[in-house]
């Protein structure tokens, strides 16, 4: 498999790719939960995210309970979304900070414990690099945790290398029995 660096889907430029405002694209966001009711919180996820007009969730990966980074607290749900859209990388961050916000996700501490944590990973032809948004997500190589659930939906960003250590130690990102239900589609894109 190629690196992401690699693919022809990413963006040589600082800006989006030549397709334009309103071209539908794929895109990835990680969900994460770590508080209440964690796969409750990512599904109001998925079905927030679906109903977002210029949004379709294609596919969703499987959930994994991984170990928190950071301070002591509960361990984390982890999931991964395929979406299509003629969103912008900001227009996807500003939806996501809306459903954290609607699962009353508090801003308290960096890496700290969270109702509901969506993070834009990859948009197909988008690069930006400003002080809130960075895509592709800078650390989205570095973690298994999102790495293993981006695999589900994207094997094509996601080099075999970086997979090993997950194969030689699955403790560290473990699969559950749960499954995210895509129950809405964004009649926009669904033609």
């Amino acid at each position: 498999m190629s690196s992401p660096e690699a693919d022809e889907s990413q963006p040589t430029e600082s800006q989006p790719d030549e397709s334009g405002p309103g071209a539908t694209r794929r895109a990835f966001l990680a969900l994460g939960s770590n508080l209440g009711d964690r796969l409750s919180n990512l599904q109001l996820a998925v079905d927030g995210l679906a109903a977002i007009p210029g949004v379709s969730v294609v596919a969703v990966s499987n959930v994994y309970e991984t170990d928190p980074i950071g301070p002591s607290q509960p361990d984390y749900l982890n999931a991964v979304t395929s979406l299509e859209t003629d969103l912008s990388a900001r227009a996807l961050l500003e939806a996501g900070q809306r459903l954290e916000k609607g699962a009353h996700r508090e801003r308290r501490e960096r890496w700290g414990p969270r109702t509901l944590d969506i993070d834009v990973l990859w948009v197909d032809g988008e690069r930006v690099d400003q002080p809130d948004l960075h895509v592709p997500h800078p650390r989205m190589l570095e973690r298994l945790f999102v790495l293993v659930p981006l695999a589900d939906v994207a094997p094509d960003l996601v080099p075999d290398e970086l997979l090993a250590a997950w194969h030689a130690d699955p403790s560290a990102v473990r699969p559950t029995r749960h499954r995210l239900q895509v129950r809405g589609r964004s009649p926009e894109l669904d033609g």
